[in-house]
């Protein structure tokens, strides 16, 4: 059989999208499910659009989602270079290469050169729209011969290069996701392939790129269903084999509408910087649009790799619901190892100037603790700076009515004097004493369940729920535990 390659093709024209992430995943998912090869291809060929530093950040989002490819571009020593045997894999570099194609399609008559200015054009459309007709191009110069042609282009008149559509032909092909697809001619445009500043357009480049790099599976957006026509016919004239085709839905927003930065949150740095991790992103987005046989939901790289198929990708578009990917994440934050977590919590609470180097050098074992105990809480990673301020200010408010009435029993004052008798016998809080102190005291009060539990709690945090005790006691360590007994007995007793 032959070895599967597919390609995620990005523009760099800024930071990659969640959608654009989307389709890097499931080109990844199918070619990694056959064994086959992934590549990172860069269509640079819109120069208008083009972002300085995107390419770094498209290949930096891939690696940080964990999405591996075979060939393309690379970044090594802070420099981009490009392995594997199909290069150049960067557009522009490959321009010879375009031009040598459209020439033969020129000579071969499947193209021809237009001299149309933009004026000509935007009328002709204009007039097409007012008589209810499809706007698009009229053939005015598809008649001109080869040779008058290269007279005017030898004048030094501006050109384009149109790809010439036959009259009323159907072109069919079949797509994984929406089955068997035929368009007419009549209904398409003869598309631009090279432009008037000798770059190709994306339609004659991707063809070209992707026969030459041996491209088995095309998975792109749905946006580009349209154009797929005119591609399927350059194959065809070229006599190359044609791929498969697969067009996925588009990621949408709640209200059914395209995802877009008005709307929040669009770019895979803007969920980095809240502190999803790649993994709780990347399982989720696999579902936007796609689900199991199984229908699990919570799923690693290995397990997607292992179920993914085109056939249970969904033709209508993938709703982008942040609940479920805060519920996703917050599966993944649960299990995540501990370690791991805590170097990637680490710089919200020093953003939050909750701590500094120093303080992560001499009491990263704190940290790791503090981050084990708050962790069942937590959506995203961002959200840790909202959950520990209850270990960092000593002066204690209830938080309300209830947890107020809770420090006003009556028998409050002898259950914190007793906590601070036992607390006189030690030199420092480790974890034994932390497990065993409430036992004590309700050895030495008599008090106990609720009546005991509750009031320490709210006089530690000033909450009626929280983290566990024993690691709130740990945590906060003889000096601050007095201090804030002291605070507690002056203001509120």
């Amino acid at each position: 059989m032959k070895e599967v390659r597919l390609r995620f093709a990005p523009s760099p024209t800024g930071y990659l999208h969640i959608g654009g992430l989307r389709t890097a995943l499931y080109n990844y998912l199918f070619a990694r499910h056959h064994d086959g090869k992934f590549i990172l291809r860069i269509e640079d060929t819109d120069r208008t659009r083009y972002v300085e530093g995107a390419i770094e950040n498209l290949i930096e989002s891939l690696q940080w989602a964990g999405i591996e490819y075979d060939e393309g571009v690379f970044i090594e020593d802070g420099k981009l270079v490009q392995k594997g045997d199909y290069g150049p894999y960067i557009q522009s570099e490959r321009l010879d290469i375009y031009k040598r194609y459209v020439d033969e399609l020129i000579e071969k008559g499947h193209a021809y050169y237009c001299f149309c200015s933009k004026e000509r054009l935007d009328k002709v459309r204009e007039e097409q729209k007012i008589k209810g007709l499809i706007p698009k191009y009229d053939g005015f110069c598809r008649s001109l011969s080869l040779e008058e042609a290269k007279e005017r282009i030898a004048k030094g008149e501006e050109y384009v290069v149109r790809l010439k559509l036959p009259p009323n032909k159907d072109i069919k092909f079949d797509d994984l996701v929406r089955g068997s697809i035929t368009i007419n001619t009549e209904d398409i445009d003869d598309q631009v392939l090279l432009k008037s500043d000798g770059y190709p357009t994306y339609h004659m480049a991707v063809v070209v790129d992707d026969h030459l790099m041996g491209i088995t599976h095309i998975v792109r957006g749905e946006e580009w269903l349209p154009s797929t026509p005119k591609h399927i016919y350059l194959y065809e004239v070229f006599g190359w084999e044609k791929p498969v085709y697969v067009h996925l839905p588009t990621v949408l927003n709640k209200d059914r509408k395209k995802l877009s930065k008005r709307h929040g949150d669009v770019s895979v740095e803007d969920f980095k910087e809240k502190g999803y991790l790649p993994e709780g992103l990347i399982n989720y987005l696999a579902l936007v649009g796609w689900s199991p046989e199984d229908n699990e939901e919570i799923l690693t790289m290995e397990d997607l790799i292992k179920k993914f198929s085109f056939e249970r990708v969904s033709k209508t578009g993938g709703i982008f619901d942040k609940d479920k990917l805060d519920w996703v994440n917050a599966h993944h934050i649960r299990s995540y190892d501990l370690d791991k977590l805590t170097r990637l919590a680490i710089p919200y609470l020093k953003e939050a100037n909750l701590i500094d180097d120093q303080f992560v050098s001499e009491r990263y074992d704190w940290i790791r603790t503090l981050v084990e105990t708050v962790r069942e809480g937590l959506s995203n990673l961002s959200e840790i700076v909202g959950k520990v301020g209850i270990f960092f200010n000593n002066q204690i408010e209830p938080e309300n009515e209830e947890a107020l009435s809770v420090l006003k029993g009556e028998q409050v004052p002898l259950l914190l004097n007793a906590f601070k008798e036992e607390l006189e016998n030690i030199e420092e809080i480790d974890g034994e004493f932390a497990k065993t102190i409430m036992k004590k005291i309700q050895k030495s009060t008599g008090i106990k369940g609720k009546n005991l539990f509750m009031p320490v709690r709210v006089a530690l945090t000033g909450y009626v729920h929280g983290p566990e005790l024993v690691s709130i006691i740990y945590l906060l360590g003889k000096q601050n535990i007095l201090d804030r007994i002291e605070y507690v007995e002056k203001s509120y007793l």
